[in-house]
């Protein structure tokens, strides 16, 4: 089997909502073509670019803000450092001057309505995201590149190879099989494995620095979200629940910072509603935010970002731990293995809902964070395979059918469901014997795979099926 190398931060990305594969993954195809459009061309040669977007792209597109990510892109902005407050403005501004500044260098005419096609009956042969960028120059002549969004954020050019990693690292793994051969044979724990193979292509301080930028935006989302009311955009009319329900447990607490607001959670004691609680407020701050065009940790997508932040949030605040441990060393551990259980989701399935449905995406993040709880409460490798399994096994078939598009409804509460269905499976591996269990967390992607090429073309992220089509979008709250 060919190997496929694939990095805590290609699983782990720093972006903007409010979708991976439909937001993230379009901007990034926009720099990518600017950039291979200067190595054809001069940028100043550019008369025109269009952009034509098919299938899940076009379906749910103006709900995902994929017509905004592709002009930021093309704009030479980063989402990962682009100021998010500002992307209102700035889309307008192109819209009312018809006008955008390509790679920030060169002005070119652009008008939105007429350049941005919205292709909704046509879907490219290899991946239902597919989108096409054209250059027109000077001489008439015209340059096209195909990209396709395949999910949490990574693109592929059409006809692209991708190409491995300069270095093989010392545990190369493609399946669960892998990972646990190379555990058992070093006696390593699962993050112990995911490091050993990180320092192949990374130092180890940038390792520890990068995977702790990570943990702070979601620190950051967690909390702004908790701190913010109002309506989501979009005209869905959903209003903002974290902020009420923060306010409604903490009973009045003064606190003036993300550390200040942790202690006075942690007063409150670990009791089962209290908790179940705080978990659902943590996931909904998270994917409110990402709904709301805000900076989130792709993981494994946008769509399903509030998983791993609530279980993550749930371990440092409620679980009683070795305190000799620090707690940025608990924080490296966890996401080292939930990234690492999300690669083999990628190498042996999928993890866009344009092609498997949600399952796909709050279904993976589940069980990245499953199998993460499980190795930080003590549990063996085996054990956290097993929690993996379980809530995979539990989200198999889940359909991907967002109402008007947008990554709202039911998207913001599935992030609360996968949460605690995270939770529940590692308890329940926790308190098992994994060689007894009859399915391996192979044989459960396996049959989440086959589950998606079966699953109707309509309940994978088109909005032309399942709540999409039967909820009245008067409902204020869903």
């Amino acid at each position: 089997m060919h190997y496929e190398p694939i990095s805590v931060f290609d699983m782990l990305k720093i972006g903007v909502g409010p979708s991976s594969s439909h937001t993230l993954g379009p901007w990034r195809a926009a720099e990518r073509f600017v950039e291979e459009l200067e190595l054809q061309a001069p940028l100043q040669q550019v008369l025109r670019v269009q952009i034509f977007l098919y299938g899940s792209l076009a379906k749910t597109g103006i709900g995902h803000g994929t017509d905004i990510a592709v002009q930021l892109g093309l704009s030479g902005f980063d989402p990962v450092t682009f100021d998010v407050a500002q992307i209102t403005a700035t889309i307008q501004h192109i819209a009312d001057q018809k006008q955008l500044i390509l790679h920030g260098t060169h002005r070119i005419q652009f008008n939105p309505t007429e350049d941005i096609v919205f292709l909704y009956q046509e879907t490219l042969p290899y991946h239902s995201n597919g989108l096409r960028f054209t250059a027109t120059l000077e001489n008439g002549n015209t340059i096209t590149e195909t990209y396709y969004s395949i999910g949490g954020g990574f693109v592929k050019k059409k006809g692209e190879v991708i190409s491995a990693k300069k270095t093989t690292p010392p545990f190369p793994i493609n399946d669960a099989e892998d990972l646990l051969k190379w555990c058992i044979k070093t006696g390593l724990a699962i993050h112990e494995i995911v490091y050993e193979n990180e320092q192949a292509w990374r130092t180890e301080e940038t390792i520890r620095t990068d995977i702790l930028k990570i943990w702070q935006v979601m620190k950051d989302c967690v909390y702004r979200g908790c701190h913010t009311s109002g309506v989501l955009p979009g005209g869905l009319n959903v209003r903002r629940r974290a902020a009420d329900l923060n306010k409604r447990l903490l009973q009045g607490a003064v606190y003036n910072n993300y550390d200040e607001w942790v202690q006075n959670i942690r007063k409150g004691g670990n009791h089962f509603q209290y908790t179940l609680d705080w978990v659902s407020c943590f996931a909904l701050a998270v994917n409110e935010e990402n709904a709301s065009f805000g900076r989130v940790v792709t993981a494994p997508t946008n769509g399903s970002a509030g998983v791993i932040p609530a279980v993550l949030h749930y371990y440092i605040i409620f679980c009683h731990q070795d305190n000799t441990i620090p707690e940025e060393d608990k924080v490296m551990h966890f996401l080292m293995t939930a990234a690492e259980i999300g690669s083999i989701f990628k190498k042996e399935a999928t993890i866009s809902a344009a092609m498997g449905g949600c399952q796909a995406e709050i279904g993976v993040s589940s069980s990245m964070a499953a199998a993460a709880l499980t190795e930080a409460l003590g549990g063996t490798q085996k054990q956290a395979l097993m929690a993996a399994e379980i809530a995979m096994e539990h989200h198999l078939g889940m359909t991907c059918d967002p109402v008007r598009g947008l990554v709202q409804v039911p998207c913001i509460e599935r992030n609360t469901m996968g949460a605690i269905k995270a939770i529940t499976a590692s308890q329940l591996a926790l308190q098992s014997t994994p060689d007894f269990a009859r399915v391996s967390l192979d044989d459960v992607i396996k049959t989440m795979w086959e589950t998606a090429k079966d699953m109707n073309f309509k309940y994978k992220e088109t909005a032309d099926g399942g709540l999409a089509v039967n909820v009245p979008i008067s409902h204020p709250e869903c």
